[in-house]
């Protein structure tokens, strides 16, 4: 199988779907955005302010037989931002014309798949799901696919070319395919997921990228990693989605240190998209399909992991293949239908 981010597999049958979620278990579920293309990742700004990384619904600058079937290249992709201040629930694309690539319907999409905040700056990965010489047989936009990229006060800028990486390095040692997917800030610049190519990289301010980690197959299938963030004791930890068969309860976290091997911090899991703690060092789990990739329509649920490593299910009805989590002030923010054109959404549910 390809090792891009498989969630994709299920991106038709979730834009079939009209995204919404229901109260369930208790959760207070409400919409703060909606109409987003392909929304995945999520971050507060230091100002309270959330930022979505909308993958965009592709274009018809030129098509590639992608891992999903056809894609197609366009300047879709963008970065929203919902205001929580002053006017609250006021969303802006604040960022456009990036790269996107998606099936001809505009679903499936790649392109922006995270967005985190650093100072008065944002910053953000942009997917591909391919050999990284995919990147050349396509228009000049399409070079802005794997990289991460920064707007702040010098403007929009590469920070550094994650395909041309995977391409000289080749982390895992596999067949070639690179598609960041996760960024978090570290004390030495960013850490990257980069879910095709099963590792985690670290980036500098000057753009130099070098392997932290890489995640091996488990379970007959690969890891395929699919988010990171920091915790409160300063770790790394990694969620994993696994490739085919996409085996129920086989989806790991993983906990890393710099330099040492991933351990296992928790498991059981289901098709890992996003991972988050909240502000009393308690981690969450966001499941983009709670019951495999390959049972039906993809429906997710959000689940928190005690310091045992035991699962509370927190949200499990109304998830339409969610993409991405943030976690502020007791309440947890989910990009929701994140495979569909026009029809995702940003919903808050409160924490107990």
């Amino acid at each position: 199988m390809n090792r891009t981010i498989a969630v994709l597999a299920a991106g038709m049958l979730a834009a079939a779907l009209i995204p919404g979620v229901a109260n369930a278990g208790g959760a207070k579920v409400t919409t703060v955005a909606s109409g987003l293309d392909n929304p995945r990742g999520l971050a507060f700004s230091l100002d309270g302010d959330l930022y979505v990384a909308e993958s965009g619904r592709g274009g018809t600058d030129g098509c590639f037989a992608g891992p999903e079937g056809e894609a197609c290249l366009g300047s879709s992709g963008a970065i929203t931002k919902i205001d929580r201040g002053k006017r609250t629930g006021k969303q802006k694309r604040v960022l456009t014309g990036l790269p996107s690539v998606a099936a001809p319907a505009g679903t499936n999409a790649l392109g922006p798949t995270d967005v985190v905040a650093k100072g008065s700056s944002i910053a953000f990965t942009i997917g591909l799901g391919a050999a990284p010489d995919q990147r050349t047989k396509l228009p000049e936009a399409a070079q802005g696919l794997a990289t991460l990229r920064n707007e702040g006060y010098r403007g929009l800028k590469t920070v550094a070319d994650l395909g041309t990486y995977e391409a000289t390095a080749n982390p895992d040692g596999k067949a070639l395919d690179t598609n960041p997917t996760s960024a978090t800030v570290s004390p030495w610049g960013y850490t990257v997921v980069d879910a095709g190519g099963n590792s985690l990289l670290g980036v500098g301010p000057t753009g130099k990228v070098w392997t932290i980690a890489t995640f091996a197959d488990h379970d007959g299938a690969q890891s395929v990693p699919t988010s990171v963030t920091q915790g409160p004791d300063g770790a790394l930890y990694v969620g994993e989605l696994t490739g085919f068969p996409f085996k129920p309860g086989s989806a790991r976290v993983y906990k890393v240190w710099p330099g040492q091997e991933p351990k296992v911090f928790a498991d059981g899991f289901t098709n890992i998209i996003d991972v988050a703690f909240d502000r009393h060092g308690t981690l969450y789990v966001l499941e983009i399909a709670k019951d495999g990739l390959t049972a039906g329509p993809p429906a997710g649920a959000l689940i928190k992991v005690g310091k045992d490593g035991s699962h509370e299910t927190v949200l499990d009805t109304g998830l339409t293949a969610p993409g991405g989590l943030a976690i502020k002030d007791n309440a947890a923010y989910i990009s929701n239908c994140g495979t569909c054109a026009g029809q995702g959404t940003v919903v808050r549910v409160a924490l107990k």
